[in-house]
């Protein structure tokens, strides 16, 4: 089995989530009584969020290929990112790293493809809904993003890095995400929306949605405990 090299801790709730889908998945998947080992790097969230801020994207490149490599030295097979923001350099960090990496809005476009989706909503920090990465890696897959009105980003924004990120989900807090959802759908004619935030699915991935929500966590895990068990 291949062992897994995982930044973590960008936040900590959605690091915590990751590991315990990683567990619940592979026993489900090998029901031999056994748990999957791991390893992972909880880097500095104030640190990474300070870097994203400035736009230094060569300072946050190098932070993360300095955390892979070291969880490459510790014997990880292969590595990702337990988070969609840091993403914004994924392509340079991957490029070179010395292990296989994982990419989460890979997998999510590849999920997407495999649900006929052609336009969804993208939900997430405001880096990662305007930075266009995704948006990206989406065109070039003939499927069309749509993000939230300015005065929508801002509120998604201040309410993940104010609360969710801080492990605080208030009621009213998923509501007001949902009522952000329906004003996409009816704007943009959406048919889906990516939860481009590994604390969204952490208050939305129960909630009455009447579209299909992509909860990238989820499928990031699938690709994950694929390539273990391969």
């Amino acid at each position: 089995m291949k062992l897994p090299g995982i930044i973590g801790g960008t936040g900590p709730e959605s690091t915590i989530d990751y590991y315990q889908q990683i567990i619940a998945l592979y026993r489900r998947q090998r029901p031999d009584g056994s748990y999957p080992p791991m390893l992972i790097h909880s880097i500095d969230l104030k640190r990474a969020v300070e870097l994203v801020t400035a736009n230094d994207l060569a300072g946050l490149a190098a932070y993360l290929a300095e955390a892979f490599e070291r969880l490459a030295r510790a014997g990880a097979d292969f590595g990702l990112i337990s988070a969609n923001t840091p993403h914004i350099v994924f392509d340079e960090v991957r490029r070179g790293c010395s292990i296989p990496l994982i990419s989460i809005v890979e997998a999510t476009w590849r999920e997407a493809q495999a649900l006929g989706l052609n336009k969804l909503g993208l939900l997430g920090t405001r880096f990662t809904m305007t930075a266009g990465f995704y948006q990206k890696a989406f065109s070039g897959r003939g499927i069309a993003l749509a993000v939230p009105a300015e005065d929508e980003r801002a509120w998604v924004h201040e309410k993940y890095m104010g609360e969710l990120v801080e492990g605080v989900f208030l009621p009213a807090t998923r509501e007001g995400f949902l009522k952000v959802i329906e004003s996409m759908r009816q704007r943009d004619a959406i048919e889906g929306v990516i939860l481009g935030g590994t604390e969204l699915p952490l208050i939305l991935r129960d909630a009455p949605c009447p579209l299909p929500l992509l909860d990238t966590t989820k499928i990031h895990v699938k690709e994950i405990v694929a390539a273990m068990l391969a």
